[in-house]
């Protein structure tokens, strides 16, 4: 496979990967500013918001995972250096990508987990149903299990730094519940603004601020995920960047499409789970090449994109 077909590609599994991991996002930006008054406040969150959610959030959060990952090079080094063809840079990052894979991995595992076991959902696939029924023990004896079985394979498999990466690992566990405890607030805080609609006791601008910081932590889950496509951050920052200016053009469009495709959520979690399980094996020595994420993204993505309009036909749904 050429290089350039192998670079379009990764670039085009981004772009869907970001677009369907974005949909809970998008339509919670719906939601909240249709309840806001002020004009201003809403063309601000589409214009000046996208800025932000770009170049801000999307550009800058992958260069501080590898400068977490790699600190001897320094925080500018890793937000600047990093687009220089400097082989310092490019080495420490090589030698960083296990540990990015096996704090990523366990993140991505768990965010998928988490939604299998335990969030509400259109069933998709006829295991859902019954693993959601014992979903809470079961959940919660994965998540232990998958952090003492992956520490105990670093301490045995892996003899350089195992004690930086069962660190990473642990990190990657701990992240996951504060950002789960993030998104279970917010939650809270949009049902209260929709409850409340424009007789919110929160001001429009505060509104848009809670919509930033709420775009942040779900970005998060994309940019977690974009490191099982490249640890290129140019390119992570391209693909993701283009996702999230096509959220916010379906925000603007049509919330009511986004909605109609009810499996979405599906593809987009179990994309999740495959490529928390390929950046697990990555960090374990296994080469995968780097086709295989972007590919297995947009087939499962198509899979359940079919299902969704395919079922809008059947209850003769016009939305497409």
């Amino acid at each position: 496979m050429s290089e350039m077909f192998e670079v379009l590609l990764i670039i085009l599994g981004l772009v869907i990967f970001e677009t369907i991991m974005s949909i809970d996002n998008a339509v919670v930006n719906a939601d909240v500013l249709s309840t806001m008054k002020s004009k201003r406040a809403r063309r601000f969150f589409l214009t000046w918001g996208i800025i932000f959610a770009v170049f801000v959030v999307r550009g800058v959060l992958p260069s501080i995972i590898v400068f977490l990952s790699t600190p001897d090079i320094g925080i500018w080094g890793a937000i600047s250096a990093i687009w220089q063809n400097d082989p310092a840079v490019m080495i420490a990052v090589a030698e960083a990508t296990p540990t990015i894979m096996v704090a990523g991995g366990m993140f991505l595992i768990l965010l998928w987990a988490h939604w299998l076991f335990m969030e509400d959902k259109k069933f998709g696939l006829p295991h859902e149903w019954y693993v959601q029924k014992y979903g809470a023990v079961w959940f919660y004896s994965i998540a232990a299990l998958l952090l003492v079985g992956v520490i105990y394979g670093i301490n045995n498999l892996i003899k350089e730094n195992p004690m930086h990466l069962a660190l990473a690992a642990a990190i990657g566990f701990s992240v996951f519940f504060i950002t789960q405890g993030f998104k279970d607030n917010a939650e809270i805080i949009e049902k209260r603004i929709i409850e409340s609609g424009e007789h919110s006791a929160m001001s429009d601008w505060a509104k848009v601020f809670f919509l930033e910081v709420l775009d942040t932590v779900f970005s998060i889950d994309g940019v977690v995920g974009a490191f099982a496509f490249t640890t290129s951050v140019p390119l992570i920052l391209i693909g993701t960047g283009i996702g999230a200016i096509v959220v916010r053009q379906l925000t603007v469009a049509s919330v009511d499409r986004i909605r109609s495709y009810s499996y979405l959520k599906n593809g987009a979690m179990y994309s999740i789970g495959f490529l928390g399980f390929v950046m697990i094996l990555e960090a374990f020595g296994a080469h995968i090449p780097a086709w295989v994420s972007p590919m297995v993204t947009i087939s499962v993505v198509g899979y359940f994109f079919w299902r969704s309009v395919a079922e809008n036909r059947l209850n003769g749904n016009t939305v497409v």
